[in-house]
Formats: C-alpha cells, structure tokens, sequence
C-alpha cells in the first residue's frame, strides 16, 4: 500500500473545520489539512434525502498515522456517522511528498513535545 494518503471528511461548518484541521496539524497526525469553502452535499440520511451546507477537509498524512488520525478525527467530530474516505496517493511530486513524511512522522512528533 502507498504510505501517502489523501484523507477526506466532510464538517458542518468554519469553525468546526478550523478546529478540526488545527488539531491534527498540531498533532502531527496530518502534515496538512486545507479547507474548502462552503458546497452543497446532497445524501440520504435516517430514510431521507439530505441538503446540506458542508464543507471538505484534504487531510494530507501518511498510512502509518491513519489508525491514530481516524480515532482522533471520530471523536472531534460532530456527525455520528462521520465521512472519513483515505485514498492511496500513487504518484505526487517528490519534495512534496517527503515534506509529508517529515512532516507527519511518528518519531517526529514525539521528538516535538
């Protein structure tokens, strides 16, 4: 499996997204995590169709930290049934992706504290 990922979620509001984002930066489970603006999710829910204002987390991390980052992000969320999709980054720009690696590395983050 790829050790880069792309992890997405999806918040009802800014400051939910600020906060969740900060979190997982400060945490070093994610090396970054940009923020969308508002879009309109449509989906079912409890038997009926939802319209939602959301807006999109990219959280950019590596395979190591998922476990931990899923946990965390679960349980700073505000939705029972939180979308949290992981996709395999195969390809990407190298500096970019070491930059990840440093960023959001295990050993790192106990180094930092």
């Amino acid at each position: 499996m790829p050790e880069h990922l792309l992890v997405l979620t999806t918040v009802p509001d800014e400051e939910t997204a600020e906060r969740i984002a900060r979190t997982l930066v400060q945490e070093r489970l994610a090396a970054c995590v940009s923020r969308s603006s508002a879009c309109q999710s449509s989906y079912w829910w409890q038997g009926k169709i939802a319209e939602e204002q959301e807006f999109m987390l990219y959280i950019k991390t590596l395979n190591a930290r998922y476990p931990e980052l899923e946990k965390k992000l679960v349980a700073l969320h505000p939705y029972d049934v939180p979308e949290v999709i992981a996709i395999p980054l195969v390809k990407g720009f190298g500096k970019y992706l070491n930059w990840m690696e440093e960023e959001a590395d295990p050993e790192r983050q106990k180094s930092s504290k």
